[in-house]
């Protein structure tokens, strides 16, 4: 099960994605990046955490540590912002943490240019976000780290971010486990990603056991109440269900289409030429930064 902790202290919100996670220093003297569940994108996106990265970390993927923090907004009162205040006021008790990596660094496409990835791991990677239809892991957003950075070990690729994977659940009655979905444009697609590899190392371990296993892990409070089902047990069925149906079809919608970085320069190109002619004159003057990717995190800056 996911370790519990009490946070201590509200260091500070990040405010690189739209649900506004905060540093927060706990009572085993860890440090959390934590998601609340008062956020706009709700309790789905910390259940989809939970799946996406204790899966990944069962198939041998790296992913920070997920716990579950006891967190009080009195511990964030000195916080001089509205909008945040009324979040955390809106996320007392459980929320979800994950292990702070000190000086980690985004995965740009500055850093994809030299930084080296094995198309095996690419491959698992590409696996994973198809298996679990994350279409939040794209050239200009990553949701991938680089650490450590610091040291002599050498820095390595870990997984954040996987709020957005699982689209199925926002529809249960419409999605079918064989559709396949656009990875075209992954972050990892320029590394000759070796999914079918992939699919014959990891699909035989994704289990109904393990499944049922990772799902044990959601607390039931975020699996309450839930649209179509009766109670969390049956929610965590159905989540085992699809995932389950949709290993076995994975010849269906496993993505093997991926651009090289000349196209994918030539694509950009295209388009920014397209979006420069359709501009007034005097918007000409203006960068285009569509599509660009937001200033890199380096969550270090953010512990005094």
């Amino acid at each position: 099960m996911l370790r519990e902790v009490a946070a201590t202290r509200y260091v500070t919100p990040l405010r690189s994605g739209g649900s506004v996670p905060g540093v927060v220093e706990a009572d085993d003297l860890g440090t959390y990046v934590v998601k609340f569940t008062g956020s706009a994108q709700g309790r789905k996106a910390l259940v989809a955490e939970v799946i996406v990265g204790e899966l990944a970390r069962a198939l041998g993927l790296r992913f920070p540590e997920l716990v579950l923090v006891h967190f009080d907004p009195e511990l964030a009162a000195h916080e001089p912002h509205q909008e945040v205040r009324d979040l955390l006021n809106a996320s007392p008790g459980v929320n979800l943490g994950m292990d702070y990596l000190p000086g980690a660094r985004d995965f740009t496409p500055q850093v994809a240019k030299t930084f080296p990835v094995d198309p095996l791991e690419a491959g698992r990677i590409v696996w994973l976000d198809a298996l679990t239809v994350n279409v939040d892991r794209t050239v200009h957003s990553s949701n991938l780290m680089v650490w450590p950075t610091l040291g002599v070990a050498p820095p390595r690729l870990w997984l954040i971010d996987h709020g957005a994977a699982l689209v199925f659940h926002h529809r249960w009655d419409t999605s079918v486990p064989e559709k396949a979905y656009d990875f075209r444009h992954h972050a990892l697609g320029h590394y000759a990603p070796d999914v079918r590899a992939a699919d014959t190392e990891l699909a035989p371990k994704v289990t109904r056991e393990l499944l049922d296993e990772v799902l044990a892990e959601v607390p039931d409070a975020w699996l309450t109440d839930e649209p179509g089902f009766a109670t969390p047990g049956e929610a965590r069925a159905a989540y085992a269900d699809y995932l389950a149906a949709r290993v076995a079809a994975s010849e269906a919608w496993l993505p093997t289409d991926f651009p090289s970085r000349e196209e994918l320069a030539a694509e950009e190109a295209l388009r920014a030429a397209r979006t420069q002619e359709g501009r007034p004159k005097w918007l000409k003057r203006v960068p285009d930064l569509h599509g660009k990717p937001p200033a890199e995190q380096d969550w270090s800056i953010h512990l005094g």
